[in-house]
């Protein structure tokens, strides 16, 4: 690595710790490392910075962040929250299944974990509370579930990671059906086991019988067809993965207008915040593009994957040598932003060990989902903290045995191959 390199990579993580904005710290660095370099043309930063955001396959992430946003406008999470009390209601901790259900069919629909963990901070966090359910669980039950949204299609990280590593976008959404639910159950039991121990009440006590299961199914069929409308298109080949996102905002406006709840007005509001949402996201993938060209012309994969194969020959120590830096990078770097950065560098890596490349990148995007909630710079625990007004440092002491349920769940995925695999293969 050359001294330049260092410096540029000094600059980024200066300006990351300081909190500035993730594509303002990354051109920073990349732009050290052209001013240093004078035999370099500085046209080759702009050329850089625009052909970063101009793969087809990105316009999946405009489409689907549109019809996330539609979704909140239509009354769907409403309805789809009276179907997960009903299904929930008779658990242990009755409201905080509810409340890590409805992250997991959410995910089907929105595909942000941000956005997801503000909404339920707003909705639901108030509801436990009054329930006797502590703030500070609460909080942590609302963030933790959270990062099953990116898990489950049509995840925003899944459609980046797809881009970046040309691996098929659609093996990846049906990958995150098995990975999303894994978390899903898991978290379920654990929530309900912490719920019994503190005495947190049930929903109901009333048998769920299938006339009230139907009762509450029906106003949710519709919203809940949209994962399968989505992986059903791209599988039997009616549309690519990009084009789905599309599809998927037509349904969203479809469903305004079934259910009377979305105007004029909530379509302007919507396209509004999908244009600041959108820009976000490419801004920083621009930028992470620059600072990629500058890896790839310093010849870093190369170097990186020879001292890799020379010094680890278990592909098992690989990835966990891989999960111990991805969970220390999650907590100070944007994951889109290491995704951009890191999966150019690791994912030919994984290639050579024989890795599965659709075990690999939901190992990848698992470790950013687990640093979105990771301090100090955890962005799911701010935006919760936030809105709920839960202090860091108690969220930080409740989320323990979560952060544990989060690395057994990650451990699963490394040894075991089928829970990533497995509804693949059988789709394919």
């Amino acid at each position: 690595m050359s001294n330049v390199l260092m410096l540029s990579a000094i600059v980024m993580l200066v300006l990351l710790f300081f909190k500035v904005p993730v594509f303002i710290a990354v051109l920073g660095g990349s732009m050290v490392y052209f001013v240093m370099n004078p035999g370099i043309n500085t046209v080759i930063f702009a050329q850089q910075a625009i052909i970063g955001t101009e793969k087809i396959s990105l316009m999946a992430i405009p489409f689907f962040v549109c019809a996330g946003i539609f979704m909140n406008y239509t009354g769907v999470t409403k309805r789809i929250m009276d179907f997960c009390e009903v299904v929930t209601g008779r658990l242990p901790g009755g409201l905080a299944q509810v409340n890590v259900l409805l992250s997991t069919v959410m995910g089907g629909l929105s595909g942000s974990n941000i956005a997801d963990a503000a909404m339920e901070s707003k909705m639901m966090v108030p509801e436990m509370t009054k329930k006797g359910f502590s703030l500070e669980f609460s909080s942590v039950v609302t963030a933790a579930s959270s990062m099953i949204t990116p898990l489950i299609p049509p995840g925003i990280a899944m459609i980046l990671y797809g881009c970046i590593a040309n691996v098929s976008i659609g093996k990846l959404f049906i990958s995150g059906f098995g990975v999303g639910g894994l978390l899903c159950v898991s978290m379920m039991i654990l929530v309900g086991v912490i719920s019994k121990k503190r005495g947190y009440g049930l929903l109901t006590t009333e048998k769920l019988t299938w006339s009230k299961f139907w009762t509450a199914l029906k106003p949710a069929i519709l919203p809940l067809l949209l994962p399968i409308i989505i992986i059903g298109g791209i599988r039997i080949g009616i549309f690519t993965a990009t084009e789905a996102g599309a599809v998927a905002i037509l349904y969203a406006a479809f469903l305004g207008f079934i259910y009377h709840e979305m105007h004029i007005k909530d379509m302007i509001q919507g396209l509004k915040e999908t244009v600041c949402t959108t820009a976000s996201i490419m801004l920083i993938v621009s930028a992470a593009s620059v600072f990629s060209w500058i890896l790839t012309k310093e010849r870093i994969p190369q170097a990186l994957t020879a001292w890799m194969l020379a010094n680890i020959h278990s592909k098992y120590v690989f990835l966990i040598v891989v999960n111990i830096f991805l969970l220390i990078v999650g907590m100070f770097i944007e994951g889109n932003a290491s995704m951009i950065i890191l999966v150019p560098l690791l994912a030919p890596i994984a290639a050579q060990y024989g890795i599965n490349e659709i075990q690999f990148a939901m190992i990848y995007i698992f470790n950013n989902a687990i640093g979105a909630l990771s301090p100090p710079m955890g962005t799911l625990m701010f935006v919760t903290c936030s809105i709920t007004k839960c202090k860091t440092a108690a969220f930080i002491k409740e989320a323990v045995p979560f952060y544990i349920l989060l690395i057994i769940n990650l451990m699963l995925l490394t040894w075991v191959e089928p829970f990533t695999t497995f509804l693949v293969n059988l789709f394919y």
